[in-house]
């Protein structure tokens, strides 16, 4: 059980949790938030291992939730089955609602409309794995993309705190703890996809 009996800031969450490594910050983590209060998800995609086996060492009984948008690339459904057994993670798969699903495939939703694709497959579902969460981890860097330079360790957004644990590893220090685990790739990192998603959207070397 978490030993906060009393409301704490973002403020001060980033005071405390800012000059921790990652994975201090992992472990740290649970002693502000009950289990059922964490919010973790993953797409298993080219950048994901790292945090998923940091968890599964810290808090192995952590669910990590999967969207399942139905239109994974097939390595990618590969690429979670092979983290799952070698971390022994607790995944939670979610889904979009089926009537809906299927009116984005017979419409091939995502060639004209892709920002309603998304809604129906991705965010509504995810709000509904977000009900009764109070924080969201995420495993976003600031070196990613320009858009990410601003962001803090916890970062409040409407009724949930992000929590973006990894937020200051430099590209190198990434690669490094990734090697240093022996962590396998993603199989379409190989190549030459770097952020991977749905497969209708996904381009090779973005």
């Amino acid at each position: 059980m978490a030993i906060t009996t009393f409301p704490i800031t973002v403020e001060a969450l980033n005071e405390q949790f800012r000059p921790l490594t990652p994975i201090e910050r992992l472990q740290r983590l649970y002693q502000y938030f009950d289990l059922e209060e964490v919010l973790v998800t993953s797409s298993f995609g080219s950048q994901s291992a790292l945090l998923l086996y940091w968890l599964s060492n810290i808090q192995p009984t952590q669910p990590i939730h999967f969207l399942d948008t139905g239109y994974h690339f097939e390595e990618t459904l590969a690429y979670k089955a092979r983290l799952t057994q070698a971390f022994g993670l607790q995944v939670v798969t979610i889904q979009p609602e089926v009537a809906a699903h299927k009116q984005t495939r017979d419409q091939s939703l995502w060639q004209h409309q892709p920002n309603q694709c998304c809604s129906i497959n991705k965010v509504q579902p995810l709000g509904q794995a977000k009900v009764g969460k109070a924080l969201w981890v995420s495993g976003l860097m600031r070196y990613q993309t320009p858009e990410r330079q601003d962001l803090q360790v916890f970062e409040q957004r409407d009724q949930l705190i992000k929590f973006y644990p990894l937020i200051d590893l430099s590209k190198a220090d990434f690669e490094a703890a990734y090697v240093a685990a022996a962590l396998p790739r993603h199989p379409l990192e190989l190549l030459g996809y770097h952020s991977i998603g749905c497969l209708h959207c996904t381009q090779k070397g973005a």
